[in-house]
């Protein structure tokens, strides 16, 4: 194991609190924790592992603060697992075999986009429920492979770096479906622990993780997690989408600076 001080463990545990929490309301959690773990001495791509596995818990945290919110979603789950489960293993695998710099430099970029398409989404939710020539039905069925191709390319993105993930899945989700931005903040969250469930399996196996950092970490996000998806339900859609939206496009300047 890499060696911390007591004082840098703590540190790492109330970056972590903070960090559940964060993911919680709107994803970004990351972006505190990775460059704290960078901060203590961990090599970048141990760094990217250790802090995949230790904010898994924070994302149960936040599925337990929202289950009002999920209620009628199980069918949506259902039919989205089968996508995250692949696009989360092609994006862990990416990241084992692919160049610390390569990682640097597209990982803003994708943050980054992702901020914008939150922003522009009420917009171009409009455009998708214009009146539309063919069926109810029909239109339905266009949404849903809408989010299926959305959802698989951002759980790729999520198993590869997972930064401001929560980012780039309401920006999916908000402008593919037409439900409450709560409601699918809470689907987000059942999403993102399934996207985090692979990549920890698969850097459990061949990544470098520090697991006695994970032990002091992990139980940290689960409790900010849980803190978090209840504060993020007295706020209202416009606050939280702006708000998501605008952490989003200085995580990415935050991002392209770190990672340089």
């Amino acid at each position: 194991m890499h060696h911390v001080s007591a004082v840098e463990l703590v540190a790492l545990g109330v970056v972590a609190f903070l960090a559940g929490g964060l993911n919680a309301v709107a994803g970004g959690g990351t972006l505190l924790t990775f460059p704290a773990l960078v901060a203590v001495g961990l090599p970048v791509v141990s760094a990217n592992v250790t802090n995949t596995v230790a904010l898994g818990p924070g994302y149960a945290g936040g599925i337990a603060g929202y289950r009002r919110e999920l209620d009628g979603q199980s069918a949506t789950v259902r039919r989205l697992l089968p996508v995250v489960l692949l696009g989360a293993s092609i994006g862990a695998t990416l990241l084992l075999v692919t160049s610390k710099r390569v990682f640097g430099v597209i990982v803003p970029f994708l943050v980054l986009g992702a901020s914008l398409l939150l922003l522009a989404q009420p917009r171009l939710q409009r455009r998708l429920q214009r009146p539309h020539p063919r069926t109810g039905e029909a239109r339905a069925g266009e949404r849903r492979v809408l989010v299926a191709v959305g959802v698989f390319l951002a759980t790729i993105y999520g198993g590869y770096f997972g930064g401001v993930l929560g980012v780039v899945l309401l920006a999916t989700l908000g402008i593919a479906m037409t439900d409450h931005l709560q409601r699918l903040n809470a689907l987000k969250n059942v999403l993102q622990f399934a996207i985090n469930g692979v990549a920890v399996i698969v850097f459990a196996l061949f990544g470098p993780v520090q697991w006695g950092i994970v032990l002091v970490m992990a139980p940290l996000t689960a409790l900010g997690g849980w803190s978090g998806s209840r504060a993020a339900r007295r706020l209202r859609p416009e606050v939280l989408r702006r708000t998501v939206g605008v952490f989003g496009i200085v995580c990415a300047v935050v991002l392209a600076i770190r990672l340089r």
